[in-house]
């Protein structure tokens, strides 16, 4: 029995000793999901892991969810799913997930991880916001499933996640376990909408780890055969690869016994294990019905075997820069509240607020520049026009999204000075509750072309054209 292909193990680019990595491949895992990296590391990694493992394909994969831009710095930003969401424009969708794919086999990265298909319907949670189209589970499916087809005709593999739905919980089980009180109703009605319609596009499932009493009150989905066997596989007719989400995440508590019990609920890949070796060591010593290992090791053939239908295009083909994120943008930012413009030679005072990540404004701030706006950081000035800028965006591990009490006093006091100011989200959209801003506006994502676009809208180049797919 091939126990070893069942296991998937993570490599951090500046963590993972590379020596490890390879000495697994040669052991026969069944592939290893990336982090990090740079276009060129990445592409030399999956071919020395390749040709290092004994097996005759190796599935590489990643979470693309915004392009490779989310994890690699020679890459862009693609527009985030509630970007998608705001501009309800499934050709855009399509060619997100086009882009993503054509960009990430060019590199050697066959299986992406998306789309997410969590509907964003609570301000609270810390990992899904952004990640998801919206909080409609009609325009979800409608927008997820164009991603997919994009991803399809690219080349590589799909994932549908997080089942059963991890949006309306308030924790990120990078940290904890989240709990889903709805009811089986609701679930099936909601939460499981885009799954249900999506499955027969569907390369795989990843089961997300929360808890759901309404169909499981003792075990997490991950690890609960009546949500991964009984609804998924047998009320919901899912023949296909079935993924654990990271097994390092700290919402399931003891990793073998989490993955032991994985396999027996249903699942067919232990995705980034804390301790891979020590995980394999365990699963060894474990007397595995050979049905289920056989199963499992079945479902990787078929994926590998999807992941040659379509060949890799070049790096330079793959990377040959699109305007795919100023055409959504020019869809899909969102204006809410009362006009506000700036003209050239008027000053206007900036504060920054939630950027964690050190994320840079200068694209906002050039392109105001360039068109003769003055600008002063605010540092209490009274008087004036005052932008506010949001950047706060969901981050694993981090358990938090809002702004916090003494950054949502600072902006306050801010406003309370300058009655003529507006509040621009690069992220989080719900950022801006609780704040006493007469104007909002909506970009979804902090990258460059979508803080050039926030700062034409501002600037009346053109008029800001989106619908919130959230409630606020």
């Amino acid at each position: 029995m091939n126990i070893t292909r069942l296991v998937h193990p993570g490599f951090w680019f500046g963590k993972t000793d590379k020596e490890e990595a390879l000495q697994l491949a040669r052991m026969g895992v069944g592939g290893f999901c990336l982090y990090g990296g740079t276009r060129a590391e990445v592409a030399a990694l999956t071919q020395a892991l390749r040709a290092a493992s004994p097996l005759k394909r190796i599935l590489i994969s990643a979470d693309y969810e915004d392009g490779l831009g989310r994890w690699l710095p020679d890459a862009e930003l693609l527009p985030s799913n509630l970007a998608l969401g705001a501009a309800d424009d499934a050709q855009l969708a399509f060619e997100k997930g086009l882009l993503t794919a054509r960009q990430a086999k060019s590199i050697g990265v066959d299986w992406v991880f998306a789309p997410v298909v969590d509907l964003a319907d609570r301000a609270d949670n810390p990992i899904v916001n952004t990640r998801s189209f919206g909080a409609d589970p009609a325009r979800v499916t409608r927008l997820a499933g164009a991603l997919m087809e994009g991803l399809r005709k690219g080349g590589v593999l799909n994932s549908l996640k997080h089942f059963p739905g991890h949006g309306n919980t308030g924790t990120d089980s990078h940290l904890a376990l989240p709990v889903l009180l709805s009811t089986k109703q609701h679930i099936w009605e909601h939460e499981l909408l885009p799954f249900r319609q999506l499955l027969h596009q569907a390369d795989c499932v990843m089961a997300g780890h929360l808890l759901v009493p309404a169909l499981d009150e003792q075990h997490p989905a991950s690890v609960s055969r009546a949500i991964l066997h009984d609804l998924l596989q047998e009320e919901m007719g899912f023949t296909g690869c079935i993924s654990t989400d990271a097994l390092c995440m700290k919402a399931l508590g003891n990793e073998k016994q989490a993955a032991l019990a994985a396999l027996f609920a249903g699942a067919h890949v232990l995705l980034v294990p804390e301790k891979p070796f020590e995980l394999l060591d365990f699963l060894h010593a474990q007397p595995l019905p050979p049905q289920l290992v056989t199963r499992a090791v079945q479902m990787q053939n078929l994926l590998c075997a999807r992941t040659d239908e379509v060949p890799p295009v070049t790096q330079a083909a793959a990377f040959t820069p699109t305007d795919l994120s100023a055409r959504t943008a020019r869809k899909a930012l969102t204006w809410q509240g009362a006009p506000f413009n700036l003209r050239a030679g008027e000053t206007v005072y900036y504060l920054s607020v939630g950027n964690d990540e050190n994320l840079s404004a200068a694209p906002f701030l050039n392109t105001l520049e360039s068109h003769g706006v003055q600008l002063e950081p605010f540092q209490g000035q009274p008087g004036g026009k005052l932008a506010v800028l949001c950047w706060r965006r969901y981050q694993a591990f981090k358990g938090k999204i809002g702004l916090d009490e003494q950054e949502t006093a600072s902006v306050q006091q801010a406003l309370a000075q300058h009655p003529d100011s507006a509040v621009i989200s690069f992220a989080n959209p719900w950022s801006v509750r609780g704040l006493n801003s007469r104007s909002q506006l909506f970009a979804f994502s902090p990258s460059p072309v979508f803080q050039q676009a926030a700062a034409e809208v501002l600037l009346g180049k053109w008029q800001a054209a989106g619908q919130l797919p959230i409630t606020l």
